[in-house]
Order: structure tokens, then sequence, then C-alpha cells
């Protein structure tokens, strides 16, 4: 009796198990892929970037294809996929920062036409359990930020200023946007400006006494001009020069001379400003910031910092065409941390050319030289929870930097899609260009030309960032590098020695077994160090306990690191003979200092380097011959402008 009850027990309980199993698979295998919120993030002009959340894909083998096309045309073009995000782990100890990236999809649409509607198309596939969904969204790429048309014009005259004027007009800028006075009454604005307003400031020097209690620019003892009025996208507030000679706003040693953290869509144009540790302060974490912020063809001078905002909240800066020079030395090349000069550290008089945090900024087209660094995303640790306040869809392109005592340009702080590409960067004495870290990604980091980084490493990617591309770039310094980083993609660079014994040339400290490296070209140096690897061993797809100063091999040869770690079976070794007119940097002398003018980076046309690359869609969908070139230029094209476009960008900046 006992025994016919058990069995029919448990011939149910097999029978039930075997109905459920299906359910049973679906409730806890996590190899399918389930998607999840779709997000656009802010575009800029000429880059989209996206977010698409997910579940499961324990395996990580789900995919997600990205077309676009100009609405309304029929022709649709491929780009990059989204790269696959999560569970990589970022931070570091000291800070105790500690960051679990979620899962998801991002990526970019690169290089697309301003102010147009594109019409993109996201294709998600999973054959674990037969995911294939589609998104299409329609997002416009922002226009360049003008001036209203038909907007109230006020002008503002020097005191000395002894023509005729046009009215009305001012004697001080506190006058034209606020109807202020001086001493007490600089604060009394009862006459302010309204969007739309454009204020003309004719030729001659705006320099504040700041000593004196009713000096003429109404900006008494601390020299700051606050403006704090919110415009609109339509009717900006702008204030330019007039055209009819220099204008120059002379801080008198002030600490910050414009602050513009409480304003919304206000544009500077065609001004030079000098002698202030700050010439745009445009806000501070968890503080307040600006938001839609334009400053274009200005110069800066003798400045400790240029543009700087560091508040989650700020938006859609557009900084373009524009000189900043520092106080640092101009010299010789020093190092914060430079214990192998003769000459001891440098002496920090300027900080950070650009800094910035928040979403939908454009950097483009500026000389920078002087600084400790030149353009930064603020290092700001674990992203707020809101999607309105997280780094994104930052852009930075297309800008020459001179003579570093640290890096060129830093990623560090970026969360998703930060779009480093085209810039030149010559004499950093640290490192060149950074992800310290970056929360998942992906940071590109596309064809940019680094030259002299003599102590550090050319890429610090430092604090486990995640999630990064590095594409057709070239650089003529060593790497060093040997924390590990995650999710990371190199394709298509020149990694160039300098001929430095022992230096090493192409380190990957991998903390995660899906990062890849193939179609590289190496110039290796004399001895055992040239390439250095690190990766988790065979099972686990991440390993953060790994190090490359414990686990890590080093190899003398691209054959033998290749056969060790199954990377770059593609690459190949070249030398300087590549390249039209270049030399290396001395390495017995880490001091000197090299102009950009004096050499070129362009590849011969029949050296190793070109056709022996990999396509790319939506980044080198352009190449000539069988296949891409290596490295940032394509053969027989020009080099991009570097810097400021026009007039200004003729005019030597760092000489």
């Amino acid at each position: 009796m006992i025994s016919s009850l058990l069995y029919g027990h448990i011939r149910k309980s097999y029978l039930m198990i075997v109905l459920l199993f299906p359910l049973v698979q679906i409730l806890y295998s996590q190899d399918g892929v389930t998607p999840g919120e779709f997000i656009v993030e802010p575009p800029t002009l000429t880059n989209l970037g996206f977010e698409w959340y997910i579940s499961g894909d324990d395996n990580r083998n789900a995919i997600v294809k990205s077309e676009y096309r100009i609405s309304g045309t029929s022709e649709w073009r491929e780009a990059m996929p989204l790269l696959r995000i999560g569970d990589e782990r970022v931070g570091r100890d000291a800070e105790h920062l500690d960051y679990l990236t979620p899962r998801m999809f991002a990526g970019s649409i690169l290089d697309v036409n301003p102010d147009t509607e594109y019409e993109c198309r996201f294709t998600m596939k999973d054959s674990d359990n037969g995911t294939n969904e589609t998104k299409v969204v329609r997002v416009r790429t922002r226009p360049e930020p003008k001036a209203a048309s038909g907007g109230r014009i006020l002008h503002v005259y020097p005191v000395k200023w002894s023509g005729e004027k046009k009215e009305p007009s001012f004697t001080t800028l506190q006058g034209a946007y606020y109807g202020s006075g001086t001493g007490d009454w600089s604060v009394v604005r009862e006459r302010t400006i309204k969007p739309g307003d454009i204020i003309e400031v004719h030729a001659g020097l705006y320099e504040a006494d700041r000593s004196d209690y009713v000096n003429p620019e109404g900006v008494p003892f601390e020299g700051t001009y606050y403006l704090t009025v919110k415009a609109t996208a339509d009717k900006p507030v702008v204030i330019r020069a007039a055209g009819d000679g220099e204008v120059i706003f002379d801080g008198d040693g002030c600490h910050v001379l414009f602050d513009v953290s409480a304003t919304e869509h206000h544009i500077f144009e065609d001004l030079t400003i000098r002698n202030t540790d700050r010439a745009f302060y445009a806000g501070n974490k968890h503080i307040n910031g600006a938001k839609n912020l334009t400053i274009r063809n200005c110069r800066m001078e003798e400045v400790g910092e240029g543009i700087i905002t560091e508040y989650a909240g700020s938006t859609n800066f557009y900084i373009a065409d524009n000189v900043i020079i520092g106080r640092d030395d101009r010299y010789r090349l020093l190092g914060w941390a430079n214990t192998r000069s003769l000459y001891g550290a440098n002496k920090m008089y300027s900080y950070i050319g650009i800094k910035v945090y928040g979403s939908g900024h454009v950097i483009c087209n500026n000389a920078i030289a002087f600084f400790h660094d030149a353009i930064t995303v603020s290092t700001y640790g674990t992203p707020e929870k809101e999607q309105e306040l997280k780094a994104v869809s930052i852009d930075i392109y297309n800008n020459d930097m001179h003579l570093m005592a640290d890096d060129f340009i830093e990623a560090d702080g970026g969360v998703h899609n930060i779009r480093i590409m085209r810039n030149r960067g010559v004499n950093a004495a640290q490192c060149g260009l950074s992800a310290q870290p970056v929360f998942g990604g992906p940071a590109y980091f596309i064809r940019n030309v680094i030259y002299h980084v003599p102590v550090g490493v050319v890429l610090k990617f430092m604090a486990r960032p995640a999630g990064l591309y590095i594409l057709h770039n070239t650089f003529i310094a060593e790497n060093g590098n040997g924390q590990t980083f995650s999710n990371s993609h190199f394709f298509n660079n020149l990694f160039i020695g300098t001929g430095a014994k022992g230096r090493t040339v192409a380190a990957f400290p991998f903390a995660t077994s899906y990062s890849t490296s193939d179609y590289n070209g190496y110039c290796p140096n004399p001895g055992e160090n040239s390439y250095r690897w690190v990766s988790p061993p065979k099972g686990p797809i991440n390993d953060y306990s790994i190090t490359m100063q414990k686990d890590g091999k080093s190899f003398n040869s691209l054959k033998s690191f290749s056969d060790a770690s199954g990377l770059d079976r593609h690459s190949i070794e070249v030398g300087y003979d590549i390249f039209e007119n270049l030399k290396a940097p001395d390495p017995s002398k880490p001091g000197l200092i090299y102009h950009a003018t004096d050499f070129s980076f362009l590849l011969k046309s029949k050296s190793k380097a070109v056709d022996t690359g990999v396509k790319i869609p939506g980044v080198n969908d352009g190449f000539s011959g069988k296949a891409p070139d290596l490295g940032a230029i394509e053969a027989d094209t020009p080099e991009p402008v570097y810097g400021p476009r026009g007039e200004i960008n003729n005019r030597p900046f760092y000489r």
C-alpha cells in the first residue's frame, strides 16, 4: 500500500516536472536576451548616441546591428554595431569607487550632418531564444547655435572711446546686461537684458581696477562678471565683438572673470580674455551649472583654466575654434610627477583648458597649450541615477594640443558615447589619452595623433575603465600601462616606439576575455618588453584579481605575443619608413619640445601600413584601395584641420 502510494506520488511528480520543464528553463536559463528600455541620448551636431538595456544574455552572444539614413531617403547605411556592456567592474579602492556596469548595448552613429533628421534602425538578435527585435527611431542633429534674427542690439564701448557711438550705448558690460551701476549699485538689476538681445562690444581694453570702489567696469573687488539670464534656443543672449577691432577683457588677476553658471543659451564670440584664473566658470558638482553655452572664436591668454563645468545638469555646450593659452612652462617639458628631470616637477600655474560634465557637449577645433591637461571630462565618480544627469554623448574632435604637463584628453568620468576623434597632441609629460575610468562606454578613441609622451604612457587606462574602442590612431610614444581594463577593442592603430630600450610599445592588460585586438601596426623597441599582455585564464570571462605585475607576460616580437595571446593575428611590424616625413623623438632627451608643424604624420602611398587594415562600418567607409590603411590618416588624403578653422587657424598659437 505504502509502496503503491509512493510510486503514484513519484509518478505525478515526474509528470509535473516534465510538463513544467520548459517553464523552468525559461525561469533559470539566462543565455537568451530580453530587450528592455531603449534610450536616445541628446544628439550633438554630428553624432548620435543610443542605449538599449537588456536582461539575460549570460553568454554574451546577442548582437545589435545599427543602420541609418536621412529621413525621406531610401538607402540604409550600416554603422558600427552597438557595444555589448554589462557586469564589468569599474573604480578605484582609494576613493571607495566600485561600480558594476548594467547589462545593455550602447553606441554611436558617427559623423553625420548637422541640423538633419535621421531614421535609425537597430536590430537585436540572439540565437539562444530566437530574439529578433527591431527599434526604429527618428533623431535630429543639432544646428550650430546662432543669434536670433531681429534681436535688439546694445553697444558697449571702453571708457576711453572717443569716436561716435551707436545707441543704445553703455560703458560697462554690466550696464548693458543688467542696467546696473557701480560700487554698491552693481547688484541693482532693474533692467536686465532679454532673451534674443545682442551685446556688441567695441574695440578696446576692458580692465577693471578692482581696488577702485566705483570702477567703470562695474565689477569691484573680485572683478567677476556674474551673468544669470536664462534665454532660449531660438532667442539666445549673444555677447560678441562688434567687428571694429580686438576686444580685450583683462581680469587684473581675478579668480573668475565670467561666472556663467546660472545661464542658459548664451553665446560668446570673438573676444580676447586674459589675466584670470578662470575665464569661464560654468558650474560645480551638486551646485549649479550652465546649459547650452556657446564659446566660439575666442582667445584666452595667460589663464589658469579656460572653461569649466562639473555640474551633471550642464548640457549642450558648443566650444569651438578657440585659442586657449595657459601659464605653464613654455620652454621645457616637465611633468607633475617628473622625478626623472633635473629641473624638478612642473609648477602648476595653469590647470585645465576645458573641463565638462553632463551631456551633449561639443568641443571641437580648439588650440590649447601650456596647461596641466588640455581637455577633460570631469573625474566625477559614480554616475548619477537619473538619465539626464549622466555624462553621455560628448564629442571632442579636431583639437590641436601642445605641451601639457599631464594629459592631452581625459575621458575620465564619462559614462556612454564619449567620442574622441581626429585630435592632435604633441608633447605631454605624463600621458596622452586617458580613461580613468569610463563607466561602461563606449568611449571612442578614433584617428587621434599623439607624439612624444616621454615619461608615462600614451594610453592611461586606469581605475578599471570599461567599454573602450581604440581605432585608427597613430601613437608615437610608449604604452606600458599596467592596470587592467575591460571590454576594450584595438583595431587599425599604429603603435610606434621611440627606440627607448626596454620600454613597452603595446600593453594589453585585459581583465575580460572578450577584449580584442587585431589589424594593428607595431614598431617595437629593443629588448624583451615591447609587447606585454595579461588576460583571464580559460573559463572565466572576467578576472579583476589578475595584474600585469604579477601575472603579465612580456614578448620581444609580434609573433611570440600573438602566438601566446591569440590576439593580433593580422597585425604587422613596421618602421618609421612608412611615414612621409617623421622621425622619432629622442628618448635620451625627454624634456625636448617638438612642434607639429615641423613634420608630417602622412603615410607613404606604398608603405606597409597601406591597405592593411580591416573595414569598420561608419568609421572608415571612405577608404581607397583594397582595404583601409593603418593609423590616423588614410594615405593620399590631406591631414585634418587641427585647431581653429578660418583665419585664426593660420596664426601661430604656441611659438
